[in-house]
């Protein structure tokens, strides 16, 4: 039992080692007013696997950092683009 116990432990934390933090900026064009950010940023949010978002209405842009194991960057630009603003993973 003890046994057991340690390997699926050990199992997990070994899953959560292997997960890092990605930071993605996207860019947002169609963001035509001060309060278009707000949308932005909670649709981000809404994505399983993001952990921080920044959006500026300034620049045009959202940086999100996110849980590559969970997510990636083609669900942020289209959890964007379902929110009415589409966006573009900037290079």
């Amino acid at each position: 039992m003890k046994k057991l116990l340690i390997t699926t432990l050990l199992l997990i934390s070994s899953t959560v080692a292997f997960a890092k933090d990605v930071t993605v900026t996207l860019e947002v064009p169609s963001m035509d007013c001060v309060t278009c950010p707000i949308t932005v940023e909670k649709a981000l949010e809404r994505v399983r696997g993001v952990k921080q978002v920044e959006v500026t209405f300034k620049n045009k842009l959202a940086v999100v950092t996110f849980d590559d194991k969970v997510t990636n960057p083609d669900a942020l630009a289209q959890a964007t683009k379902n929110a009415g603003y589409p966006s573009l993973v900037k290079c």
